[in-house]
């Protein structure tokens, strides 16, 4: 199932076939290669003072069980419904200080969304889909994988290839089945001054 965005300008296609479905194929395992190639992919976002405050923790069910369940565990209720089908799960944290002189980083996330961005898109082009999610919990996360507490945890991430849609949930069905959409362009982007749209 593709679900392309119709887009006011042309762009690129791994841009608009990027989404973010809740139907995940749990025969389907996500190979370490590209697992890696995803991460190499984050690895080269941009960041402030090149200081790449991102990490990421990888659970992969296929290849680490008692760790994806242990992760699987940390995701809320409504998530894990759909959730428990992604063969790979990513935990994406953002960094609080500047390692080269512990001072705040109040970059750290807007630099570690870029790098999450830059792991979906190298995933859909390998015909993969990602789901970020907001709903975990952090405490339990934080305390059950060790985190320190300088990082931030932004967004858990569901990996893998995408499954007939009937298999989910009723409201996961509903929400993967809508159409996409967006606001119009000139209402989020300004030309000169705040609130002109550029279009």
């Amino acid at each position: 199932m593709k679900k392309p965005a119709t887009t006011q300008a042309p762009v690129h296609d791994i841009i608009a076939n990027r989404w973010s479905p809740r139907a995940y194929d749990a025969s389907k395992p996500v190979s370490q290669a590209q697992i890696i190639s995803m991460l190499e992919a984050a690895r080269w976002a941009p960041s402030c003072f090149g200081d790449e405050p991102w990490r990421f923790i990888v659970w992969d069910k296929n290849k680490d069980a008692a760790a994806w369940e242990k992760a699987f565990d940390c995701i809320v209720q409504g998530n894990q419904g759909w959730a428990k089908d992604a063969p790979v799960f990513v935990l994406i944290c953002a960094g609080t200080l500047f390692e080269q002189n512990q001072k705040p980083n109040r970059w750290g996330a807007y630099d570690t969304g870029a790098a999450a961005v830059s792991l979906s898109l190298q995933a859909t082009s390998m015909g993969l889909v990602t789901h970020q999610m907001g709903g975990f919990d952090g405490e339990k996360t934080r305390a059950a994988f060790n985190i320190p507490e300088q990082f931030e945890m932004m967004s858990m991430m569901a990996v893998g290839y995408i499954a007939d849609v009937d298999a989910l949930p009723e409201e996961a069905k509903e929400h993967t089945l809508a159409p996409r959409k967006r606001k119009p362009l000139g209402e989020l982007f300004y030309e000169g001054v705040w609130n002109q749209s550029i279009i």
